[in-house]
């Protein structure tokens, strides 16, 4: 079993900067090896469904969905089991509660889908003002 906590949401107005981080951790009794995991933040606005964001694989690939490309970048620290989201040139758009993702495996490009990823965080709330 892995837990997922997210922070650093907050509120900025537009054209600011966050920087959100994630901390996975497993149960005592659980042989899963966290360096084999893929991990994804994902966000979801009121009314939408939830998107996928940015993903990074084990070996330090990342995907990021359109609207946010050469805005945000993911980062991993394998060694503590984090990962990073730095949010720059935030757009009101991008107002959303953010969520930590993970599941256990490889993927060449690490997936923005829903359906790859077992494991979920609480989430942290980003509010972006114009």
């Amino acid at each position: 079993q892995v837990s997922l906590m997210e922070l650093g949401g907050g509120s900025v107005q537009a054209g600011g900067s966050l920087r959100l981080s994630c901390a996975a951790s497993r149960s005592p009794n659980s042989d899963c090896y966290l360096a084999n995991y893929y991990m994804a933040w994902f966000r979801q606005a009121p009314g939408t469904e939830r998107e996928g964001v940015a993903a990074i694989n084990n070996y330090g690939t990342t995907s990021y969905t359109k609207s946010v490309k050469g805005r945000f970048t993911v980062t991993k620290d394998s060694a503590h089991a984090q990962i990073y989201l730095e949010m720059k040139n935030l757009e009101p758009e991008d107002t959303a509660m953010y969520y930590c993702a993970a599941d256990n495996g490889f993927w060449r490009a690490p997936p923005l889908s829903l359906s790859e990823y077992e494991y979920w965080g609480q989430g942290t709330q980003v509010t972006v003002s114009s």
